[in-house]
């Protein structure tokens, strides 16, 4: 076997060395008070059941996700698709001082009343909106009384905090790119989602966070040539936790997609 076969094999191997059901139950088991493994050891975990139980997280437990299981997904999401194989999504993945650093500065640009850039939603569309607002914020969620309009503020600005996640997300995309593109990038983060159930680990991406591009721009040294496009939230699900309780409903798949013949 030549030097190049073996690296390549050796790559290989490495790349994978953390699909294991050891290694799985082993990162999703923290001793203490910490996150519990939800899922029975043997069990097997397909698309169809991620699809299920996925959901995003708004609480998290503070055990550090390790950076080894983090490196494989982010590797394994690099297989998605896209528009002539351009891999258009970029990435800064924040941890410990970083990421207090980003949520400072986009907590003081909230409190200094800056006006979000993020855009507003076709009428059309909002009804989607206030429905999840009253299932976030009622009495399955937050539990915040309609007229407690500080606690619901509070509510909202924990957005800023990445939901006290250990790890948090920007992702971004060079501006000159088309919309096909952006649309891969969607692709890419499903891809992760889905990546990162797998493996016990649970996620949000964050719209509200884009809404500050400057913020981001300035504290992680993007350019300008960059368009910000979602924050995210990942860690261990605090399955205590109101909101993570909460499953907003689907439309049937007949209301959009049809079969032409």
């Amino acid at each position: 076997m030549s030097d190049s076969t073996r690296s390549a094999s050796s790559t290989i191997k490495n790349l994978f060395a953390f699909d294991s059901p050891e290694y799985v139950n082993r990162a999703r088991q923290v001793s203490g008070d910490g996150p519990k493994s939800t899922s029975t050891p043997g069990t097997a975990t397909t698309v169809t059941s991620l699809m299920r139980t996925r959901h995003s997280v708004r609480s998290f437990w503070p055990t550090p996700v390790p950076r080894d299981l983090l490196r494989q997904v982010l590797a394994l999401a690099q297989q998605t698709a896209s528009n002539s194989n351009c891999q258009p999504w970029r990435l800064k993945i924040l941890t410990g001082d970083a990421l207090q650093r980003l949520s400072s500065a986009l907590l003081e640009a909230v409190k200094a009343g800056v006006e979000p850039t993020t855009a507003p939603i076709p009428e059309h569309f909002k009804h989607y909106r206030s429905e999840f607002g009253h299932l976030l914020y009622g009495s399955e969620g937050y539990d915040i009384p309609r007229e407690d309009r500080e606690a619901a503020e509070t509510a909202r600005r924990r957005n800023y905090k990445f939901f006290d996640a250990p790890v948090g997300m920007i992702i971004y995309i060079d501006k000159s790119l088309a919309d096909v593109d952006v649309m891969c990038v969607g692709m890419y983060l499903q891809s992760l989602s889905l990546l990162l159930a797998e493996r016990g680990i649970a996620c949000c991406w964050q719209v509200s966070v884009a809404g500050y591009p400057d913020v981001v721009r300035k504290e992680l040294r993007i350019g300008d040539e960059m368009l910000v496009l979602s924050g995210g939230a990942v860690g261990y699900e605090d399955v205590n936790a109101r909101p993570n309780g909460i499953r907003s409903a689907r439309d049937v798949w007949q209301d959009h997609a049809e079969f032409v013949e």
